[in-house]
């Protein structure tokens, strides 16, 4: 009759084997040092996984699967907002309008789940980055990054639309800028010991991103003419001694006239 697996095993063998997957990626992480290290046997290993690939496979889908959630949250709570209060214009950005402070509420509450996760996956996407070339998870990571670029950018695109960001700027170059960002925080945070402020990290990335989107030069009234300081031209300095030497040339040429 088979043994059992013991659960607690398999919580042991998991941060065991992220612990090594950080240390020396899949392709070195070996499965004697993940047991090794939880103080089991290589037979306790196989009761759970089949292999360590299996194992690393496991975690992976844990956290896309949660991602996937903060997503499809935020999906819905922007869809709900943009029903009740339409758009946001660029005045509303400009004036910090109440619906602006709500939709930055809103997004910047998404945006701290989603640090949050990747705070507690910080190793997980460092392997994915670092550690997965040569395995069936090295193009993972990018995978999700054009997706949810692809996302950003259709956002983008449709305050385009509306009017509400900067026409100048390709919806897919935001995409990027964005996402890209959020890669290499998480990057950051894989080499961070202490935990940062990931509320002021989550408030300054949205407000930075709304408020230098906004089109330019916007007033009241529309466009505006930037307004550009006249240069004061300053008079030149005359040394002494040039000044002497123009007044001798000044009565060298009187007279030669006479």
């Amino acid at each position: 009759m088979a043994r059992p697996a013991d659960p607690h095993a398999r919580a042991a063998l998991i941060a065991a084997a992220r612990a090594e997957f950080v240390k020396k990626g899949i392709r070195g992480a070996r499965i004697e040092d993940i047991t090794a290290a939880c103080g089991l046997s290589k037979g306790a290993f196989y009761l759970h996984y089949s292999s360590k690939e299996a194992l690393f496979g496991e975690v992976v889908g844990e956290f896309t699967e949660a991602m996937n959630q903060v997503i499809v949250h935020r999906l819905k709570a922007t869809d709900q907002f943009l029903a009740e209060h339409g758009v946001l214009e660029a005045r509303d950005v400009a004036e910090r309008s109440a619906r602006y402070e709500l939709l930055v509420k809103l997004n910047a509450e998404s945006d701290l789940n989603l640090l949050e996760l990747m705070w507690a996956y910080r190793d997980v996407m460092n392997v994915l980055i670092r550690g997965s070339q040569g395995t069936d998870f090295e193009s993972l990571v990018w995978g999700m990054v054009d997706r949810e670029t692809a996302r950003v950018s259709q956002e983008f695109h449709r305050l385009q639309a509306a009017h509400a960001c900067r026409p100048d700027v390709p919806p897919e170059v935001i995409g990027s800028l964005i996402v890209g960002t959020y890669l290499l925080l998480a990057q950051q945070m894989s080499q961070m010991e202490q935990k940062p402020d990931l509320a002021a990290w989550a408030n300054s990335i949205h407000r930075l991103i709304r408020e230098g989107s906004l089109p330019p030069a916007f007033t009241d009234s529309g466009p505006s003419t930037l307004s550009v300081p006249t240069k004061v031209p300053t008079k030149a300095s005359t040394s002494p001694r040039r000044s002497t030497q123009a007044r001798a040339l000044s009565r060298t040429r009187s007279t030669s006239r006479s």
